[in-house]
C-alpha cells in the first residue's frame, strides 16, 4: 500500500521551533524532510543521556553539548538553513523572536513558556501550533494568526504551582513522537492555507486512541475575545508560576 506524504507548498516559509526536546527534535526532522528551508531553533539546554530515548536528533556522542548547535549540524545536510537562538522564549525577547517567522511550533515543557508563546504569537499575528505530552497523554492545538480560538480559550491562565510537566510527572517516549507528528501535520496545513485553526488533537497512549475535534473560541478570552484585554507582554504574568524565569 502506498503512503501519502505531506510536503510544503511554501518552501520559503520561516518556521520557529520553541524547544528542541522530545517534541522539537522529531518536529525539526519532519519539517526539514517536508521541504521547510528555514528553521529557527530556540532552546538553552544541553543534551542529557536520560532524554535520548525521545530526543531523536541526538545520540550518545552528543551528551553535554548544546541542543541547538547539534541540531543545526544534523539538519543542515538536509538542505535547511538553521537559525540558532541559544535562549528560552522569555518576556523580553518573545515578541521580537516570533515576529521574525511565518509560523511558530511550540514544544516547551512548562506552562509559563506555553502561555508566553500564545500571547506573543497573537500580538504579532503569527500562527502557532502548541504541543504537550505528560505521562501517557499528548495534545496538539493549531491557532491561526487572528488568535481565536487560542490556547487561553482552553486553559485560561497559568495553573497554581506551575502544573505537571514531563520533568516532574514523566512522559512515555512514543507519545511525544506521535504528538510531534501531529504538530508537524498541523503546521504544514497552516502554511498551505488549510482551515485547521482551532483543531485540537489528543492522543491517549494507554488506549492508542487519537481524537481530533474543533474547539470554539471563548467570548470572554482576554487574548482573542470580543473585548480582549491582553495587549502587551508583561513579565509579571509569567514569572509567578516559574520563579526561575529571568
Amino acid at each position: 500500500m502506498g503512503t501519502v506524504k505531506r510536503s510544503i507548498k511554501r518552501p520559503e516559509a520561516r518556521v520557529l521551533i520553541i524547544g528542541v526536546g522530545g517534541l522539537g527534535s522529531p518536529l525539526a526532522l519532519v519539517l526539514a524532510h517536508a521541504g521547510v528551508r528555514t528553521l529557527g531553533l530556540a532552546d538553552d539546554d544541553l543534551i542529557e543521556r536520560t532524554n535520548l530515548h525521545r530526543q531523536i536528533l541526538f545520540d550518545d556522542a552528543d551528551v553535554g553539548l548544546r541542543k541547538t548547535d547539534v541540531a543545526r549540524r544534523k539538519l543542515e545536510p538536509l538542505g535547511v538553513h538553521v537559525e540558532v537562538h541559544q535562549s528560552r522564549l522569555l518576556p523580553h525577547n518573545a515578541l521580537d523572536l516570533v515576529s521574525r517567522y511565518d509560523l511558530v511550533v511550540e514544544g516547551s515543557d512548562n506552562y509559563p513558556t506555553k502561555f508566553l508563546a500564545a500571547d506573543a504569537c497573537r500580538l504579532a499575528e503569527v500562527p502557532v501550533v502548541h504541543g504537550a505530552a505528560v505521562r501517557w497523554v499528548g495534545t496538539a492545538l493549531a491557532v491561526g494568526p487572528s488568535g481565536g480560538p487560542c490556547y487561553r480559550c482552553l486553559f485560561e491562565d497559568l495553573p497554581e504551582g506551575g502544573g505537571p510537566n514531563c520533568a516532574t510527572a514523566g512522559v512515555v517516549g512514543p507519545v511525544v513522537g506521535i504528538v510531534a507528528a501531529v504538530q508537524a501535520d498541523l503546521a504544514l496545513a497552516l502554511l498551505d492555507g488549510q482551515p485547521v485553526e482551532g483543531t485540537l488533537v489528543t492522543f491517549d497512549g494507554k488506549t492508542d486512541s487519537l481524537r481530533r475535534r474543533s474547539i470554539a473560541p471563548r467570548a470572554s478570552c482576554p487574548l482573542c475575545g470580543l473585548e480582549r484585554t491582553l495587549r502587551s507582554i508583561e513579565r509579571s504574568r509569567y514569572v509567578p508560576a516559574d520563579p526561575c524565569l529571568p
